[in-house]
C-alpha cells in the first residue's frame, strides 16, 4: 500500500513548514483505487489507525492540532479505497475502539511488522509519522515514548533511527518554541500593550486598533485608495497579533 508512505511524509512535511491552517490543507489525489480484501482491522489502513489512536491517547487527552491531523488522515486513507465513505466511518471506528486500551499494542503492531516486513523504509516512515502526531502539541510525554518505543521495538527499527527522528523532532520544536516567543513578544508590540496588560486591557486596545484601521472607517473619511490599502493590511496585522496573544493565554 504505496499511499501510506506518501501519507506520511505530506504530513510531516504539512505540518513541520507551515503555520497550521486546516483550511489550507488539500487532500491526496489517489488515481486507482482498491478494494478492500477481508477485514480493515486487518488491514495495513487500518492497522495504521490503531497504532495512531495508541499514541494520540498516550499523553491523556488529544489537542486540537492532533484532531485535525487524525481527521484528514482519516480522510486520505479512506481515499486510497472504492467505498472511501464507508471506510472513513470505519476507520473511526477503529480509532475510537483501539484509543480504550493499550494491552494490546504490541499485537497489532506484530500484524502491521508482518505486513511490512521487508519495506523496512515504510516502517521508518510510520514512525515518523506517529512521532509527528506525538510531538505536534509541543510536547514528548514519557508515556507517549514508551508507547512510541513498544511500538518501534515490534515493528524492529533501528534504535539509532528512531532517536534520529526523535532528536529532529525535539530540535524543531526548541526552535519553534524561540520563534512563538518572538511572535508573541511582536503581537504585543503591534497592539501597543506589554504582556502583563489584562485581557481587557489588551480587548480594549484591538478594539481601538481595529476602529483606527478599518477600511470601511477609513474609506468613509474619503481616503485615497493606497491608504485605505495600507489600512486593510494593517487591519490584518493587528488581528493576527490579538489571535496570537488570545491562543498564547489559553495554554
Amino acid at each position: 500500500m504505496e499511499i501510506m508512505i506518501f501519507i506520511a511524509v505530506v504530513a510531516i512535511f504539512y505540518m513541520l513548514n507551515k503555520d497550521y491552517n486546516p483550511n489550507d490543507y488539500h487532500n491526496i489525489k489517489v488515481n486507482t483505487k482498491q478494494q478492500l480484501q477481508g477485514k480493515l482491522e486487518d488491514h495495513e489502513a487500518g492497522l495504521l489507525i490503531a497504532m495512531m489512536a495508541k499514541v494520540a491517547k498516550a499523553d491523556g487527552h488529544i489537542c486540537e492540532l492532533e484532531a485535525e491531523l487524525l481527521s484528514h488522515t482519516f480522510t486520505d486513507i479512506s481515499l486510497v479505497f472504492k467505498n472511501n465513505e464507508a471506510i472513513r466511518e470505519e476507520l473511526k471506528k477503529i480509532y475510537s475502539r483501539e484509543k480504550e486500551s493499550f494491552d494490546n499494542t504490541i499485537d497489532i503492531s506484530n500484524k502491521y511488522f508482518k505486513l511490512t516486513k521487508r519495506d523496512y523504509s515504510k516502517r521508518l516512515k510510520v514512525m515518523e509519522y506517529l512521532l509527528n502526531l506525538a510531538f505536534i502539541d509541543g510536547d514528548f510525554s514519557k508515556t507517549e515514548r514508551m508507547i512510541i518505543e513498544d511500538i518501534a521495538n515490534a515493528l524492529e527499527i533501528k534504535n539509532n533511527d528512531l532517536n534520529n527522528i526523535i532528536k529532529n523532532f525535539e530540535a524543531y520544536y526548541s526552535q519553534k518554541a524561540s520563534s512563538n516567543q518572538m511572535n508573541l513578544d511582536n503581537a504585543y508590540s503591534i497592539l501597543g500593550v506589554n504582556s502583563n496588560a489584562t485581557d481587557g486591557e489588551i480587548k480594549k486596545a484591538y478594539r481601538a486598533l481595529v476602529k483606527k484601521y478599518h477600511p470601511d472607517i477609513i474609506t468613509g473619511q474619503g481616503a485615497e485608495q493606497s491608504i485605505i490599502d495600507d489600512a486593510t493590511t494593517k487591519l490584518q496585522e493587528i488581528n493576527e497579533a490579538y489571535e496570537i496573544i488570545k491562543k498564547s493565554r489559553k495554554k
